[in-house]
């Protein structure tokens, strides 16, 4: 089994003037290299998970544990969140210029980073000539052009139409070496699609309600999406979350 980038042990948040915590007790591992999603309710605490790990927020017991240093963290938000007045290449070098880097080597790893997302050639142009679907790859690539070892990704396509949303599926299948995943979806067929472990929430408050390997499903595309073992794996993620829903 591959070693844990993180472990969260026992962590709980309780948002200021609330009696009830936002997340209770929560224990999990995130191994290195692996596509973990975590799927749940509205108000589970999916996002205020993700929001703990990259440091955004203090918890209020518990702890996470990182074996080795902490590592570097990509995020990719809800909503693309570019800069309307700056092109793409400037978006995507936002990370690198708040942290000192040169012009020329910026512009290798923007140049990189594009290209990976699909949108080699695009840097000059400006948010308003794109598509949702393509800001979002812009986002991608903007979390990615610092080579984090950890992506934080929060329900990134939830509002992007059905095609956009498997196109962008695909991308981030093939962007998966090297890189721990750990990705919030609202979506059984995003879980199943994406991940090698589920990890099933429930709400009030947000505790694990079930872990789930996907071993099964490794295979991508059309094939995939198209297989028994996927649609069985989407029956079975799908009878978990009505559990925790109804546990909530």
């Amino acid at each position: 089994m591959t070693a844990p980038l993180l472990t969260l042990q026992d962590l709980s948040l309780t948002f200021p003037g609330r009696a009830a915590p936002a997340l209770e007790r929560v224990d999990l591992s995130v191994r290195r290299g692996e596509t973990l999603c975590l799927l749940g309710p509205s108000g589970c605490g999916k996002s205020t998970l993700l929001r703990l790990v990259a440091g955004l927020e203090t918890p209020t017991g518990g702890a996470i544990d990182w074996p080795d240093n902490k590592p570097e963290i990509g995020f990719v938000f809800q909503e693309p969140n570019l800069m309307p007045w700056a092109d793409v290449a400037a978006n995507v070098a936002l990370p690198l210029r708040l942290a000192g880097m040169g012009r020329r080597k910026a512009a290798s790893r923007v140049e990189t980073a594009l290209e990976r997302v699909g949108l080699k050639g695009l840097g000059k142009i400006l948010p308003r000539e794109l598509s949702g679907g393509m800001k979002m790859r812009v986002s991608l690539a903007r979390a990615l052009v610092d080579g984090p070892d950890l992506l934080l990704l929060d329900e990134p396509f939830a509002a992007l139409d059905e095609i956009t949303r498997w196109e962008l599926n695909d991308a981030l299948q093939n962007l998966r070496a090297g890189v721990t995943i750990l990705f919030v979806t609202h979506s059984v067929y995003e879980a199943a699609y994406l991940a090698d472990r589920v990890c099933i929430l429930s709400a009030n408050p947000g505790r694990v309600h079930a872990l789930v390997a996907l071993e099964e499903t490794r295979t991508t595309g059309a094939a995939l999406r198209a297989s028994p073992a996927y649609a069985q794996t989407c029956v079975r993620l799908s009878q978990g979350l009505r559990q925790a829903m109804e546990a909530a």
